[in-house]
């Protein structure tokens, strides 16, 4: 065999079996035989591993097509067995959102649509899968006939809105055949989702019916903060009581409105100067940075913001006693549940906190219709829900996230 150029001696390697290439390789005179390995060497490196790297797959959630790093699904850390992930595009309108589908044990995968401008696709995917799984274990514990799922648009919301992106979008649920209903999240309006409803019925939350299902959700978060006030000082009564509330969007701003009511002190930080500027003038709130929200002196931590603000990084820095916020997943790993249990720190389990949005989004949805009393009195439930969930840790001396999850669960698995 003619081994003078690094694509024979690639050729003889992968057409041989290991065993028979270590006996040729043996059989070699010792120069030619290090010749031969630093052609099969230079061989590897110019011709095979590039070729490779066009669909090589890593362990974990990321690959390599053409040297550029993709994503994953099925591997994927958070993957949990979603029923179905749809990764819809749309060139003309720019649309480009994924809906993830978590479970349909208790009925249509429901829950609402938030648009962000990520800075990465995996960031969107981690994203719409930890959302709509916590969707899932969120209208189990509140105890509706609805499953989990949930939706991204991805991009800045102040520049691809357009009726022609929402209608496509209504178009990829409509694809669905009502298997997810969706709802308006972070970005998106009640104006939003009427768009999507000219084009398909499977969505919730609208005008002249339910409605913005913010101010709900600030009650359910309320009356939250105020179960996990009970359990730790005894009494649930917030006056004189100082939370550090962190985002002050449509729901953090009307949970400030509660919290002022009842005569807690207000430290607050969002990336909008105006709602700071706003809740310093009404609510008399003490305006601190996006980072120095942590460290401050607070009874109650309240993250009303985006997720995984409780991380290994933030927690060194708390001296609150409580977190209790309308966030969605605010653990960036469960892990961070039982360091909190071992600091002393009550955590009121996101889900089930923050319930109150989609509460009232399902009263629109039974066949008796809506009704805002009824809605009402259902998001107060979520008062004894917490304080439930806070014994049995106690008793079990489990993180609350840990018990909040088996209690969802089999609530899922009796559903089967």
């Amino acid at each position: 065999m003619d081994y003078s150029s690094p694509e024979v001696a690639l050729l003889y390697v992968t057409q041989s079996r290991q065993s028979r290439v270590g006996l040729h390789c043996r059989q070699l005179p010792g120069l030619t035989r290090f010749c031969f390995y630093r052609l099969m060497a230079k061989a590897l490196l110019k011709w095979y591993i590039p070729r490779r790297k066009k669909a090589l797959t890593l362990p974990g959630a990321v690959s390599y097509i053409n040297g550029e790093q993709v994503v994953a699904v099925f591997n994927h850390p958070e993957f949990d067995n979603h029923e179905q992930v749809v990764f819809c595009s749309d060139e003309t309108t720019g649309l480009k959102a994924i809906i993830a589908i978590h479970s349909t044990a208790l009925g249509p995968a429901t829950g609402g649509c938030r648009m962000w401008d990520y800075v990465a696709d995996e960031d969107a995917l981690v994203d719409v899968l930890r959302l709509s799984r916590g969707m899932t274990y969120k209208n189990a514990m509140a105890g509706l006939p609805l499953g989990g799922g949930k939706a991204v648009i991805i991009g800045d919301a102040k520049k691809i809105k357009s009726e022609a992106l929402f209608r496509k979008f209504g178009q990829f649920v409509h694809s669905l055949s009502g298997r997810y209903v969706s709802a308006e999240d972070v970005n998106i309006t009640t104006g939003d989702i009427m768009i999507v409803n000219k084009e398909t019925p499977y969505v919730a939350g609208l005008e002249g019916l339910s409605g913005n299902p913010g101010p709900f959700t600030a009650l359910g978060t309320y009356r939250g903060i105020k179960a996990a006030a009970k359990h730790k000082f005894g009494t649930d009564d917030l006056n004189g009581l100082t939370v550090a509330v962190q985002g002050l969007g449509s729901v953090g701003f009307y949970l400030c409105e509660y919290l002022h009511k009842e005569g807690a002190k207000l430290i607050v930080t969002d990336i909008n100067q105006d709602a700071v500027s706003r809740a310093v003038a009404q609510f008399n709130a003490t305006a601190v940075g996006l980072d120095e929200i942590y460290a401050v002196d607070a009874d109650i931590y309240a993250p009303c913001a985006l997720g995984a603000t409780i991380n290994d990084i933030s927690i060194p820095q708390l001296k609150c006693k409580i977190i209790a916020g309308c966030a969605n997943n605010q653990l960036k790993e469960s892990r961070h549940g039982e360091i909190l249990r071992q600091k002393g720190i009550l955590y009121a389990p996101d889900y089930v906190i923050n319930a109150g949005g989609i509460i009232n989004v399902a009263m629109e949805m039974r066949a008796q219709g809506y009704n805002a009393e009824e809605s009402t009195t259902k998001v107060n439930q979520i008062y004894h829900t917490l304080l439930n969930i806070f014994e049995r840790a106690d008793a079990q001396l489990k993180p609350t996230n840990e018990v909040a999850d088996l209690m969802a669960q089999e609530i899922i698995r009796n559903a089967r």
